[in-house]
């Protein structure tokens, strides 16, 4: 039944038709009912009605709708292509809940009542409530002008007229769009209840809580004030209420432990049940005409009370409760563990064709994917995450062992989910969706990167910064198995649309949203989860981007079409460095140094300046940067050069020659020249810089005994090694590279450049007891490179305790790596990035740049052997080649590095080290057994005569070792 101040509506049993009463029905009850039937076949499941339209829903799931204000009506199908499942009318407005979870509402909207805006005043035509799209709802009520929604995990949310409070926001102001009613967040509800101006809520505990319009008493606080939030029906606390229903100005609670149903609110009808007309502000038991309190024995009986409260009437309904319309609320199809073992079984029977139809409604629906692993509500607790993500994965896991049923959830997401993700809900619960998709196994199988990673991407990119904020702060608390497992999923999709790159719109807008994606993640990493930046690392990205082929494409179209020469480096590196490892790093800066040398190449043979528009002065450079040196006056010839040299552009290529020896060369001769002349300006009895300890890194000094330009000259050095792609033996310290990058040092870095002081300072620091300052008597100041310094004003005088040790430490570390060095280090800086882009530079980490600036000394010997290459009647079993490898491995570690030297001018090894490096043996056919082995540097190639004897290889190696330096 369902009642509206004037009619009431009866569902016939078997739900054949409908019975609508004229109220009242006057004295003798002769008013004749109206019978409305759907059809011969279509049995009715549900029904409700406003001030002027009944909707009643079909067994099967249509809804229709029928209008008394028209003379002669008919029931109208609405929503035909929708599975509709709960119904609910206000004055003049409807909901509809699907199937699927999609909220429909349609009717009058003058208070936002339909939850879809103030944009349309009112429509005949149902519009989904976006707003609440992907949250799993359990039921709708629908007040006067006000609609409520309760979701599956207990949320509520109001939206339309609030004049009286009836929103339970804590306001009075109409809302046009679904609120959640924040002030419930200790309580999980259950059911709810709308009247014209007033809300019921009912708890799984049993609990009333009731707000709105209070004049006639109806919200049961002893008051007939309007309440603004829920509050608590403190008369039926301890009752366990298991039923409520609201009038249009009063409220019914059935008690089953005591048989008992409580009314209050307007009585002016009679509808309390209480043998007068007057209004009741508390909750009181219904009575019997005897004046006996009205009881139902629920416990022992068969029957179960439904409770229907119309506008001004309370009917009691004591059915059988095997009647199919005791229960009559459906609810959207879920999945649970009952539901994953009958879909296994039903694989390859008759079955199958329904379980399918049901794996279709669950995964293509957010609502019902997402309502299937709800977490249990705490009472109480304030609930960030709704999902059980332990039940979810071991649910999907277990689903992802039958093919048949693994394919059907492809399709499903493939098909439909992924197109109609919540990418715009202010909603928690909807976005969860987000959170649960990861979980499918399907969505790690690299068959499917294209078809549902790209898409998933995608639909992060698109979602509202209030929802990707949501999202993210789930990110940040997973563990770390997990965490590293979402990255994998879009490193692996990356890769895949690497290996099938066409440079498309497509292929742009694929690699794009995986790459922001990643960004997203790194940006947690970073804040919350701190986990090893190597995660993001893309290695295969060193393979698939050719940066050098880039380079010289660009040059050549820049240069000749454009009077800008400034090179647009792919975006991809601009944007999301954090992919890329340290050899597409290098890959890169190399490509930048190449190109800036084609440009210089390309400008100094273009025959007319003006297709430049450059000065004829600039012009006139060389395209090459080339140093003649004495081997005895190394530093006073190169600062002689760096001097004429000093204000021109020296990104160019280096070309060296050592007089007296060969002309200019490149890579061997360039690699010698950097190792001798970092080696003599580096050692310690130079005094361009300062050792704190024996054997320790060096390190600016605090009273230099050379100007400053000498540290510009320094700076540019390191520059030009890097820019022309060698390495060199610089001992500096982390510090030095963090400086480069602009970041601080620290205590750590301390501890490699001084590791005496810096274990000093840490003991200083981990001792915790009361009597630090009698122990350790230290005071605010420093003795460094000869001086003693203040850290503070008069700090020689203030003492270092456990309230400002920390800032003393600080202190102690700011002065040595910045305040003691600022004006050399700024010199060396400014001369490093004369040369060298800093744009490019900043790509690296601290450890990286170190490593790419200095090499390292990680000496793989016998892969070194593997990689050899042979040439000229050489092979890997020739005599000669067994006997030069059992000669070579025989050396020392110096003799060893000597080799190195003699073979490519250096012993240190690049990033990639001696596993990449290969050296290639040749035998020139006038070549004979008296002849030394020869080296060509730019290569590593050796020349090794065919020597017949053990004795023999051995001399001549040993010949090479002590002639490691110097060509001619």
């Amino acid at each position: 039944m369902c009642c509206t101040g004037g009619r009431l509506a009866v569902l016939e049993r078997g739900g054949a038709g409908v019975e609508v009463h004229q109220l009242p029905a006057g004295s003798d009850g002769a008013r004749k009912p109206k019978c409305i039937k759907l059809g011969k076949k279509m049995k009715i499941h549900s029904m409700d009605q406003g001030a002027e339209h009944m909707l009643i829903l079909s067994s099967d799931g249509k809804p229709f709708e029928y209008n008394y204000s028209i003379e002669h009506a008919r029931f109208q199908c609405i929503l035909q292509e929708k599975i509709i499942i709960q119904i609910t009318c206000g004055d003049y407005h409807s909901l509809a809940l699907s199937k699927g979870g999609e909220l429909f509402a349609w009717g009058e909207n003058l208070h936002g009542q339909l939850g879809v805006g103030r944009g349309i005043a009112s429509t005949p035509t149902p519009q989904m409530v976006e707003h609440l799209y992907g949250v799993p709802l359990a039921q709708v009520s629908a007040g006067g002008a006000h609609s409520v929604a309760l979701s599956m995990s207990g949320n509520v949310y109001s939206w339309g007229g609030n004049d009286f409070g009836q929103l339970g926001l804590g306001h009075t102001d109409d809302a046009d769009f679904p609120s959640r009613i924040e002030a419930l967040d200790g309580q999980h509800v259950e059911f709810l209840a709308c009247g014209a101006s007033h809300t019921a809520l009912l708890t799984k505990g049993g609990l009333v809580l009731t707000f709105g319009d209070g004049r006639c008493g109806q919200l049961g606080h002893n008051s007939t004030q309007n309440e603004l939030r829920p509050r608590l029906v403190t008369e039926l606390v301890g009752k366990r209420v298991t039923q409520m229903a609201c009038g249009r100005e009063h409220t019914l609670a059935y008690v089953s432990d005591l048989g008992k149903v409580f009314a209050f609110g307007s009585g002016t009808e009679g509808q309390l049940g209480n043998g007068g007309t007057h209004n009741q502000l508390i909750p009181r038991p219904m009575k019997l005409p005897s004046n006996e309190e009205l009881k139902f024995e629920s416990r022992t009986s068969e029957k179960e009370l439904i409770m229907i409260a119309g506008g001004n009437q309370s009917i009691l309904l004591w059915m059988e409760k095997e009647n199919s319309y005791v229960n009559l609320r459906r609810k959207i199809p879920t999945l649970n563990e009952g539901t994953v073992k009958r879909w296994l079984a039903d694989v390859g029977t008759k079955q199958w064709q329904n379980t399918k139809r049901e794996i279709r409604e669950i995964f293509s629906s957010p609502a019902c994917l997402t309502g299937s692993f709800l977490r249990e509500r705490i009472t109480g607790g304030r609930t960030s995450v709704h999902l059980d993500l332990n039940t979810a994965r071991t649910a999907l896991s277990e689903l992802a062992r039958k093919d048949c049923i693994t394919n059907t959830i492809t399709a499903c997401l493939r098909e439909n989910l992924l197109k109609a993700l919540p990418c715009h809900s202010p909603h928690r619960e909807a976005v969860e969706v987000f959170f649960l998709l990861p979980e499918c196994p399907v969505m790690h199988d690299d068959n499917n990167w294209e078809s549902l990673v790209v898409p998933f991407a995608e639909a992060v990119g698109k979602m509202s910064d209030p929802s990707s904020g949501v999202l993210e702060e789930y990110w940040a608390s997973l563990g770390e198995s997990a965490f590293i497992r979402l990255v994998q999923m879009f490193k692996r999709a990356i890769v895949a649309q690497l290996r099938c790159w066409t440079k498309s719109a497509e292929s742009n807008c694929h690699i794009k949203a995986l790459l922001e994606l990643l960004k997203k993640l790194h940006r947690v990493n970073q804040t919350k989860c701190h986990l090893p930046e190597s995660i993001f690392t893309v290695n295969e990205l060193t393979d698939y981007l050719d940066f050098h082929e880039d380079a010289y494409r660009r040059s050549f179209w820049k240069v000749s079409s454009d009077t800008s020469v400034d090179i647009q480096y792919p975006v991809i590196f601009s944007h999301f460095p954090f992919i890329f490892n340290i050899l597409s790093k290098i890959k890169l800066l190399y490509a930048d140094s190449l190109l800036k040398i084609q440009q210089k190449k390309i400008r100094a043979y273009m025959p007319l300046a003006g297709i430049l528009g450059q000065e004829g002065s600039e012009l006139a450079l060389p395209p090459t940067l080339n140093l003649l040196v004495r081997r005895g006056h190394l530093i006073e010839d190169v600062f002689s050069h760096l001097s004429r040299y000093e204000n021109e552009d020296l990104r160019r290529e280096l070309l060296v020659s050592f007089s007296g020896e060969i002309g200019y060369d490149f890579g061997g001769v360039r690699a010698e020249f950097f190792h001798c002349l970092f080696e003599e300006l580096t050692q310690p009895e130079y005094g361009l810089f300062t050792y704190p300890e024996d054997a320790s890194c060096m390190w600016f000094p605090a009273r230099p005994k050379f100007e400053n330009k000498s540290y510009f000259f320094f700076g540019i050095l390191c520059g030009l090694s890097l820019f022309n792609c060698n390495v060199a033996n610089i001992p500096f310290p982390l510090a030095l590279f963090k400086k480069l990058l602009d970041q601080e040092p620290s205590l750590e870095d301390l501890k490699e450049l001084s590791p005496v002081l810096g274990q000093s300072l840490q003991t200083l620091l981990d001792y915790e007891d009361d009597d630090f300052g009698k122990i350790f008597h230290v005071h605010f100041n420093m003795h460094w490179d000869k001086d003693s310094v203040d850290l503070i004003p008069h700090g020689s005088d203030v003492i270092v305790d456990q309230s400002n040790k920390r800032e003393y430490i600080s202190k102690y570390v700011d002065y040595i790596f910045n305040i003691s060095v600022k004006e050399v280090y700024e010199e060396f800086q400014r001369g490093f990035y004369r040369v060298c882009d800093k744009e490019i530079i900043e790509f690296f980490h601290p450890e990286e740049l170190k490593d790419v600036i200095i090499g390292n000394t990680d000496y793989d010997w016998e892969t070194f052997e593997k990689n050899a290459r042979y040439e000229h009647g050489y092979d890997n079993s020739h005599p000669t080649i067994v006997m030069f490898w059992k000669a070579l491995h025989k050396l020392t570690l110096e003799e060893k590095k000597k080799f190195l030297v003699f073979l490519t001018g250096t012993d240190r090894i690049q990033v990639r080290g001696l596993k990449n490096m290969k050296i290639t043996f040749c035998c020139p056919e006038n070549m004979n057994e008296k002849d030394p082995i020869r080296a060509q540097t730019c290569f590593s190639v050796l020349y090794l005569p065919k020597y017949s004897t053990m004795e023999r290889v051995e001399e001549a190696l040993q010949v090479a070792i002590s002639n490691h330096r110097g060509f001619g």
